[in-house]
């Protein structure tokens, strides 16, 4: 995917930016040509002479040095990908106003190739009510925002705000070039001619209701069933849908992961019930539901009310019962005008199974993605779906990024609503 591609890094001042030389090796190590610009405070976490020598290329910094100039209309053009990685949050501020006082900022106002970010900022600081706003000017511009993950931070504290580990960027980014290559069409921004993926406000006045991530189901105190499910799939599709004006109640299973769209109002839940409560209550406002969590298809019939401790037997039985089936439950007192869309994960079978939930759950559209595809379902950055219709059409992709596996979703979503 990344061979004879051309790569342009941009490196902030950020203390991860030492993660930007674990890049630069792993981008080489799949064949792409490799340029970096640094930012003058970038120098003082990471050294031009590393990056230059993992990247086998000069590194830049400055919009003139002696008698040369850097030409960032020609650095612009060039890249396939320009990936800002870290995004410090003086950068992004930068970005956010359209200013211009170095090489790299430069580079971005020239480019004409689509533009990448990866957030890296300590907790207080990725929360607070301007860099959030800030976050939402650059999408509104059609750039793409590796979402940041929570853990420890250069504070020692642990929360969100964390950059994305090398690989999840490369997977990432490996997801555009390939959605490229399929000659994915994307919208223009108002004014420019950049290939920015935008959205247009065709969903303000509308209400939606997404479910994300895992369901945890209590054994005991301190142990659950549960899966593998991130929540990154449904956050994209809530801020695709905040994004076009919708209003958005997100219903997020136990997930390390957040959003702050000033669209979306998160409803924290962990348990399946819990999520069917949710959902039962915000369904009756919504003129879409997207249901995209991975809810628990069993849970125990009584959970142990303190840690269950080993006994001389080998073996433990633990006896289960049917959750609630949401989507079913949603289809059933589904009205006119509203639109239910459903997930199916499969390991085999897939399209047989996906079109008998179409119809067994009174569902519009159900989105089938694959366990066995690499690159898609849990945990990952990237997805490959297919959509299939109750009124018998399909519409298969191409493994992209999320973000943009959740345009593609709601475009569906968008022409069942207004038919």
């Amino acid at each position: 995917m990344f061979q004879g591609k051309k790569i342009l890094l941009g490196v902030t001042g950020s203390i991860a930016a030492y993660k930007s030389l674990l890049l630069v090796r792993l981008l080489i190590r799949e064949g792409a040509t490799v340029r970096v610009i640094q930012t003058p405070a970038s120098r003082d976490f990471v050294t031009p002479l590393s990056l230059s020598t993992l990247s086998r290329n000069p590194v830049l910094s400055d919009l003139s040095s002696a008698d040369t100039w850097a030409n960032h209309v020609e650095l612009g053009r060039w890249a396939d990908i320009l990936l800002i990685a870290p995004l410090s949050c003086n950068t992004l501020a930068k970005m956010a106003q359209g200013l211009c006082d170095n090489l790299l900022l430069a580079t971005y106002l020239s480019a004409v190739c689509p533009v990448v970010v990866a957030p890296a900022m300590d907790e207080d600081m990725w929360r607070h009510p301007s860099t959030r706003a800030n976050l939402e000017r650059l999408r509104s511009f059609g750039n793409l925002i590796i979402p940041v993950g929570n853990g420890e931070l250069a504070s020692g504290l642990y929360g969100d705000g964390r950059m994305a580990e090398p690989e999840e960027k490369l997977d990432f980014v490996g997801g555009i070039l390939k959605a490229k290559e399929g000659s994915v069409p994307v919208k223009t921004g108002t004014g420019g001619e950049k290939g920015h993926a935008t959205s247009d406000r065709d969903l303000s006045g509308k209400r939606a209701l997404v479910t994300a991530g895992p369901t945890y189901e209590a054994i005991d105190p301190v142990r659950f069933i549960g899966n593998h499910s991130s929540g990154k799939m449904g956050i994209a599709l809530a801020e695709e849908l905040a994004g076009r004006g919708a209003q958005v109640d997100l219903v997020l299973g136990p997930s390390a992961l957040s959003t702050e769209h000033e669209g979306i109002t998160t409803h924290r839940v962990i348990s399946a019930a819990e999520m069917y409560k949710a959902c039962m209550e915000s369904f009756k406002q919504s003129d879409i539901a997207i249901m995209s969590a991975a809810v628990a298809d069993y849970t125990p019939v009584e959970a142990a009310p303190e840690k269950i401790k080993k006994s001389g037997s080998d073996s433990l039985v633990l006896e289960l019962t049917r959750t609630k089936d949401i989507l079913k439950a949603l289809g059933g007192i589904k009205k006119k005008g509203q639109v239910l869309v459903g997930f199916a994960l499969e390991t085999r079978d897939e399209r047989a199974y996906a079109l008998g939930k179409l119809q067994t759950k009174n569902a519009d559209l159900i989105v089938l993605n694959s366990a066995k595809d690499k690159g898609a379902g849990f945990g990952v950055d990237t997805n490959k779906i297919t959509i299939f219709g109750k009124d018998g059409q399909e519409w298969s992709y191409e493994q992209k990024p999320k973000q943009q596996v959740a345009k593609d979703i709601v475009d569906q979503v968008v022409k069942l609503l207004y038919v």
